[in-house]
């Protein structure tokens, strides 16, 4: 499987053509305790860099883009029910939804992991 991540702190975790979407740990960090999610509906279309989601905590409300282009297949109704997982599994149980992938080559102009932990280091 591969996972890459966004100048925006999402991260893509790709499988076949299904991708699993959710916010960094870092992001959740910079959040703080997330007390509200609002995920995008099975069947929507996403466009890659546009607004998908939308993430609230106690500092601020933000919004979640598509990492890349699709259909979204399914949204985690345990986030909706429990959104503290996005604080305690932002980069496992706590992922937002996931896409049908429409353009696979969108990936490549993604961040590995070695190259986002230096993003975030260089602008913090």
């Amino acid at each position: 499987m591969t996972k890459k991540f966004t100048k925006d702190h999402e991260w893509v975790q790709v499988d076949g053509d299904v991708a699993t979407v959710g916010v960094t740990d870092f992001a959740q960090s910079q959040l703080g305790d997330v007390v509200f999610v609002e995920l995008p509906e099975p069947g929507r279309e996403l466009e890659q860099g546009k607004e998908a989601a939308v993430v609230e905590s106690v500092k601020a409300a933000s919004d979640v883009y598509a990492p890349v282009s699709g259909t979204v297949i399914e949204a985690n109704q345990a986030l909706v029910d429990d959104p503290s997982m996005v604080n305690s599994a932002a980069e496992g149980e706590g992922w937002f939804f996931k896409i049908q992938l429409k353009d696979a080559s969108e990936l490549d102009g993604l961040m590995d992991e070695s190259a986002y932990n230096a993003f975030v280091e260089e602008s913090h």
